[in-house]
Formats: structure tokens, sequence, C-alpha cells
């Protein structure tokens, strides 16, 4: 009794510590632990079966690591030919009315007068390719047990034991195959905050990241700037236009346009590394870069300018920047950044400009950003008010 009791407990335990997890990471390495304590392990990895790619993609190695095993691996891959029981178990046996039951195998191959059949989950030794594996990284067995998700093979949970220690049996394989389905219901609680998360942060219609984002990420930016002196740059965009298209062409046409100009940001963005292309909203775009010099921006958003201006139905777009790396003054917020990309981008605007204005090359920029609206007709939209230093 006392020994279900435990096991009932790793698996609450196993549970909470899933859900209470903040990334996709972090679901991955407490399954991993999680199912390493409750089995009492030294060792366990989560991978992923890539059916496209005929491959087991591992995710994450936790616990008694040996060498060469990273707690996050960038390209552990095992093919599928090599393992044939993750075909059997992941998808024939399953599929055609099986249950995904968990496994057994040990270094020293199958056990004497028992099946060498892992249907059974007495068969230590099936997948000589484990075999191999276990007594090279000086393991002495490990239980696998088949991941389904959605109705679908998903991948596998894997634990393991060192050399000496007590072989796992068949009750082990049975309370294996309860933690792979409790990794299971983790997985897809993950996967449905991550696309809750995903919706928060981008714009629907041209798949950009929102104005949300780009909030939080410049927010983060800048304590990098002030920590180590990190370049940051915002290029604001005002598509030009958008207003007459909607009104003569109709308002399908005018998301088509914010569609393509998206598609033409996100394709100039991806030549600085790391840039964040955005929709703020309307006919409003950004494009915020950490880490590439001024001038590597002001090349980008030149070649945005001469991009947009090729679109069909389009008539250009007013781009302004703002960047650390120029004469800008100290930038204590991410409002003052935006005040001076946005008076960067009304003076591109009045000046009916094909081409950047960036803030702390036109002398005008700064001025205009520091200055209050003349009056309350004044269209300039320059975020925050009064303007802050």
């Amino acid at each position: 009794m006392g020994g279900d009791d435990a096991r009932l407990r790793a698996v609450v335990s196993l549970a909470q510590t899933m859900a209470a997890a903040q990334t996709p990471r972090g679901c991955w390495r407490a399954a991993a632990l999680g199912a390493r304590e409750a089995l009492g392990g030294s060792f366990a990895a989560l991978s992923v079966w890539e059916r496209d790619r005929g491959r087991l993609r591992v995710l994450v190695n936790a616990g008694a690591r040996a060498e060469g095993e990273e707690e996050f691996p960038e390209e552990e891959v095992y093919p599928v030919h090599r393992f044939p029981e993750i075909t059997e178990f992941l998808h024939e046996r399953w599929a055609g009315g099986g249950e995904p039951d968990a496994w057994v195998e040990t270094a020293e191959g199958p056990v004497d007068g028992e099946p060498d059949s892992a249907t059974t989950g007495y068969g230590p030794g099936y997948c000589h390719q484990r075999v191999a594996a276990l007594r090279r990284r000086g393991r002495g067995c490990c239980v696998v047990a088949p991941i389904v998700l959605h109705g679908r093979a998903w991948g596998e949970l894997y634990v393991a034991r060192p050399v000496g220690a007590p072989v796992f049996g068949r009750a082990d394989a049975d309370f294996a195959t309860v933690l792979a389905a409790v990794v299971a219901a983790g997985l897809a609680q993950t996967e449905r905050l991550e696309e809750v998360r995903k919706l928060a942060f981008t714009d629907p219609l041209t798949g950009l990241a929102n104005r949300r984002a780009v909030d939080v990420r410049l927010d983060e930016a800048l304590e990098r700037h002030r920590a180590d002196g990190e370049v940051v740059s915002l290029v604001v965009c005002d598509l030009n236009g958008l207003k007459w298209v909607n009104d003569t062409h109709g308002h399908a046409v005018g998301d088509r346009l914010l569609e393509r100009f998206g598609s033409v940001l996100s394709r100039c963005g991806a030549i600085l590394p790391g840039a964040l292309a955005a929709r703020l909203g309307g006919d409003e775009f950004c494009l915020l870069a950490v880490g590439p010099g001024a001038d590597e921006v002001v090349t980008v958003a030149t070649e945005l300018c001469e991009r947009a201006a090729g679109l069909e139905f389009g008539n250009g777009v007013a781009c302004g920047i703002a960047s650390t790396g120029d004469d800008i003054g100290p930038v204590v917020s991410a409002r003052r950044l935006f005040r001076l990309a946005d008076a960067a981008q009304y003076r591109a605007k009045a000046a009916r400009s094909d081409r950047p204005v960036v803030a702390g090359r036109d002398d005008e920029v700064i001025r205009l950003a520091d200055s209050p609206p003349k009056s309350p007709h004044d269209r300039r939209r320059l975020r925050g008010n009064p303007p802050e230093h």
C-alpha cells in the first residue's frame, strides 16, 4: 500500500510541476525530472517523433547526463530505421487497436527465461541500438514509454538507471505507461497556453508581432542597453494612402496591401539578426533591432522604403528611425525612443520623403519630439505627453 501511495503522490507531483511550467522547455524539463524521480531513475529524456524527417529528436536530457549529453540539445536525433520499435509502438501497434505500453531494456540484453519481446515489457534487448547506447553511457537499464497526444503518436519518455542498480520490472513498465499519459496531458496544456500566448502577441491580419509584443521586447532591449550599451533601434513606418485604397478599391484590397507590406517588412527585417517585425495597428508598422549598428538599420530601412514603393496600389511608406547608436541623448524609457521615431516618421511624411528620416541626423526631429503640439488640431501622433527625456 505504501508503494502505491508513493506512486500516486509522484503522479500528482508530476502533473502539478508540469502545469506550473511557464515555457515549453520548462514543461519538458518538469516531465523528465518528474518521471525520473517517480521511477527511481538516475536519468530521463523526453523526445518527439518528427514524422516528416523520420527521426526521434531529443528535447531534454535531465539528471545524471553522460559526457556529451546536453540538457537541451540542439540536434540530438535518432533515425527511426535504427530503432524499429519506435515505428511499432509509436504508430503501427497502438494505431491498430493496441495499447502503447512501455517496455524495459538492459545493457546485458535479454533476461534468461523471459521472452525477447518488447510487446510484453519483459524483453530487454529488443533494440540493439538502445543496448549499445546504454553500455556506451554507463547505464544498466532503461524503461521506454510511448507518448500519445491528440490521438497520435507524439514521442517517448525514457528513464534509465545506472549499472548496478535494480533492473526495471513489469510493474515499473506499467507505471511508466501511466506517467507517459500524465506527460501527454501536460504537453497538451502547454500547447494550448502557447497558442494563447501567440495569439496575445500576434497581429491576426499580417501574422507579425503586435504592439504588446513590441512593448515587452523593447523594455527588455533597453534594459540591456542600460546594462552594456547594446544598440537599440526602432523603425516606425506609416503606410501611405491606405485610406484612399480602402475608399476606392474596398477594404479587402486594403487588407491585402497591409499583408503584402507586412511580408516586405518581415523580409527586410530578416537581414538584421533577431529583429522583430510588427504591426502597431491600422497602417502603422515597426521594426525593432537590438545589436546591429545604426548604419545597418538605416540601410535596411532604405531598402524597405524602396520595396514598399513598388507594391501594387501602394504609395510607399513614411519611415522614421531612432537609434541609441546615434546622437539622440539618453534614452531612459521606451516612450522616449518611440517619440523620437514618431517625430522622424512625421518629418518623413510631411516632406513626402521616399527615404527614412533619422533622429539625430535630422536636426528638427529631436526638437519636434520635445515640443508640445502647437494646437489641439496638431496631427502629430507622438507617443506620450508631455515629452519625456
